[in-house]
């Protein structure tokens, strides 16, 4: 079936074509044009009444939704999860396990690999966050999983099992480089998260493969007075690495609006995305995270005694609504780092990330307000 969506504000590689067209059929785009004149041969004609026709976002940091988790690791919980930030605009995804046991990541690899043999499926591969990271800036990743690299464990998860594409640790624990070299040869992305590196780690951090920071300013210091002397964090490292991108939680609370103002305009698009880090709770009907030390307020996921932020309740929708409504980004840029940004950091730019000829057909149409009016993902849509 070939479909039409016309009379479209649409964001291209190349910018902003009013009043065009995107085409698809069986799942991909088969053109994007400047004309919005229906086509004789479409099958299915839908008017965008001129509101923004953007591709779908890519959700690199997620820990489940609808009252799921995916450290619960069976089929049924990731795909509770996925379908639930599907409905609020996420069209590709890599599932996030917080820090976790051996067999907690073993039952989620098995589950994200067969489902990742699925046609057209959603899922891009696993997120591992931790375990390997610095207690003292554990957040709330549950401090009795906590443990450093253990050689046997990542080589057995990587080798055994093939949907891996992220793994985040604290590059200052020892084993940590060896480590980052050792993934990031297997085409795993490193990045650097919970951690209190100052440049000197950082650097070599980056040197040994560690290209990403995981949520940019949560869980990691800044600029700091160690005794009388001032040190740079692991912040004012990042932003002195030209190559190292970034992933901001983009709701709002996480990150103040003139900070994700400053990570815009320091790093730019090119280098940042936006993700969710959202928990189960995220769109469902319980207020109980999987985490039962986690409490819902003001609107965030908190520790219940407030120690620290414990992930969010955002979904894709309103992380593009925030960036341009509050914190004044221009839609292009904001939509660009949903999806465009995540999908390069990722290596999948070849068929996720923007609208193009031959590409996935995920596409949201947003009205002027960030408002989500339909989500089609590999041409389907979303309900």
């Amino acid at each position: 079936m070939l479909t039409q969506i016309y009379n479209g504000h649409i964001l291209t590689p190349e910018g902003w074509v009013n009043q065009g067209s995107v085409t698809f059929s069986d799942g991909r785009i088969v053109e994007v044009t400047r004309s919005s004149n229906v086509i004789d041969k479409a099958d299915r004609a839908i008017d965008a009444h001129g509101m923004n026709v953007v591709p779908g976002g890519i959700e690199l940091h997620c820990h489940g939704g609808g009252g799921s988790d995916f450290m619960e690791g069976t089929e049924e919980a990731f795909l509770t999860a996925v379908r639930t930030h599907m409905r609020h605009g996420t069209t590709a995804i890599f599932p996030t396990l917080s820090s976790s046991t051996l067999p907690m990541m073993e039952a989620a690899c098995e589950t994200c690999d067969n489902l990742m043999r699925e046609p057209g499926t959603p899922i891009m591969g696993l997120h591992l966050e931790g375990p390997y990271f610095n207690p003292r800036k554990a957040g709330a990743q549950m401090p009795e999983i906590i443990r450093l690299p253990d050689q046997q464990e990542f080589v057995h998860i990587i080798e055994d099992f093939e949907c891996v594409r992220r793994w985040d640790a604290a590059p200052e624990l020892p084993g940590a480089l060896e480590f980052g070299r050792y993934i990031t040869s297997k085409g795993v992305l490193a990045s650097i998260g919970h951690t209190a590196a100052e440049y000197p780690e950082v650097k070599a951090a980056y040197d040994a493969g560690y290209t990403h920071a995981t949520h940019f300013y949560n869980g990691m210091p800044g600029f700091h007075n160690v005794r009388e002397f001032k040190h740079a964090g692991t912040v004012e490292s990042i932003y002195l690495l030209d190559g190292m991108s970034v992933e901001v939680i983009a709701d709002g609370i996480h990150v103040p609006l003139p900070i994700l103002r400053l990570v815009h305009r320091m790093k730019g698009v090119e280098r940042t995305a936006l993700v969710t880090d959202a928990l189960a709770v995220t769109d469902s009907d319980s207020d109980k995270a999987f985490d039962p030390r986690v409490i819902i307020e003001d609107g965030v996921c908190k520790l219940s005694d407030r120690s620290a932020l414990a992930g969010s309740i955002a979904t894709m929708d309103r992380l593009i609504r925030t960036m341009v409504m509050q914190a004044g980004i221009p839609m292009n840029d904001a939509v660009r780092m949903a999806s465009e940004t995540p999908a390069r950091i990722m290596g999948i730019y070849d068929r996720k990330g923007s609208l193009q000829r031959g590409k996935d057909a995920d596409i949201l149409i947003l009205d002027d307000n960030c408002e989500l009016k339909a989500v089609y993902a590999m041409g389907n849509l979303i309900e």
